[in-house]
């Protein structure tokens, strides 16, 4: 049973890259849609934080969608969907939030003590943490409102392609 899901759970090396991008170009979409309805695109960022949302969700579609499959792998429609719903939220939002803290850590890095030191660790845990938080708090916000709707509609695409 695992055997054939984690078969399963691969996919089509044309549909996993193709898909990235196609992912990561909604993305990138539902960013600059938020951010000119937020303010205009006046930011000073918005391509920085474009190119920042466009890897997330390029980076993370590879590790979420044989997830997905491998959760959905014969299961009725409505769990096919959710699963794909979850992974794909939740891998872009933490692909996301890591991409954030490593922009911070090389941001800060010129202010931190040595690398492999004790002190350095601290530092580097809570900028980390840091960049987490206000992504968390700032970021989530750029994937709302057309993010929402590119998730529900290719979260239904993949789960309505798997059998």
């Amino acid at each position: 049973m695992i055997a054939e899901r984690l078969k399963a759970a691969r996919p089509p090396y044309p549909d996993l890259f193709a898909g990235a991008v196609l992912w990561a170009g909604q993305m990138l979409v539902s960013t600059l849609v938020a951010l000119y309805l937020r303010n205009g695109l006046t930011t000073s960022h918005a391509s920085d934080l474009a190119v920042m949302y466009f890897l997330g969700g390029l980076l993370a579609w590879p590790f979420v969608i044989p997830l997905g499959r491998f959760f959905a792998h014969r299961r009725p429609l409505e769990t096919r969907f959710a699963a794909f719903f979850v992974v794909l939220a939740t891998g872009t939002i933490l692909m996301t939030a890591f991409l954030f803290a490593m922009d911070y850590r090389m941001f800060y890095s010129r202010w931190h003590a040595p690398a492999g030191t004790v002190t350095w660790a601290f530092q580097f845990v809570f900028t980390g943490a840091a960049a987490v938080y206000q992504f968390a708090v700032l970021g989530l916000r750029l994937f709302l409102p057309l993010g929402l709707l590119c998730l529900l509609v290719t979260s239904f695409a993949l789960a309505k392609r798997m059998r």
